[in-house]
């Protein structure tokens, strides 16, 4: 009798989970989820079309902060916070604080609302006006990481953003804890009518599982 055939099994593909600025945030939540890094692409995506890689079925989730009320896009529930930050360049009058106040940013010029990014998730991360009411002058077009730099380096600009972004600064720019600000709630996005993949599925509810 002929010995066995080997059986062929297909390993599951990674999943492809999305994020904008550094990956370290993204890293974060899949390691503390109990997943190996090996079983992850980490797809970055334009902060100008958050969402299209998702739609076009590029991506299987993608980090979201705050809560984007999107009709096709399921959020999952917080599975991290991300302290708040003011991005600057070095030679800011502000860069040789320990933290600031976000009463601080409106002071300088901000960065407006990119492209298809939900404007009331922008309100949340530029807000614009401070508790005490002053407003944020939210003038400088945001394109990219890259593009941020550029402008940061060469004006007096400031951009509120978020402490994971640190992870990618090069040593002129700087990024500054804002004390008065509360972290970010930090979800994954999918479409909400297509069935996720099994890895990404796992991956989904132990992330929840292990923030809660």
């Amino acid at each position: 009798m002929p010995d066995a055939l080997p059986i062929a099994t297909a390993r599951a593909r990674a999943v492809r989970l999305g994020f904008h600025g550094a990956p370290n945030l993204a890293a974060r939540i899949v390691t503390a989820a109990g997943h190996h890094l090996r079983d992850v692409e980490f797809v970055p995506y334009d902060v100008a079309d958050p969402f299209g890689p998702l739609r076009e079925h590029a991506m299987d989730m993608v980090i979201v902060k705050y809560d984007p009320r999107e009709p096709d896009i399921a959020v999952s529930r917080p599975v991290a916070f991300d302290g708040r930050a003011l991005i600057v360049g070095a030679h800011h009058p502000l860069a040789d604080r320990d933290t600031v106040s976000i009463e601080e940013a409106a002071h300088y010029d901000s960065f407006s609302c990119p492209g298809d990014f939900p404007p009331y998730v922008w309100d949340e991360v530029v807000p614009p006006r401070t508790p005490s009411g002053a407003p944020i002058r939210r003038l400088h077009p945001m394109t990219s990481v890259e593009g941020m730099i550029r402008i940061l380096a060469t004006t007096q600009a400031v951009h509120v953003s978020f402490q994971s972004l640190d992870a990618v600064l090069p040593p002129h720019i700087r990024a500054l804890p804002v004390h008065d600000l509360p972290p970010a709630p930090v979800a994954l996005a999918r479409l909400r009518d297509l069935e996720l993949p099994p890895r990404a599925t796992a991956l989904l509810a132990d992330a929840e599982r292990g923030a809660r």
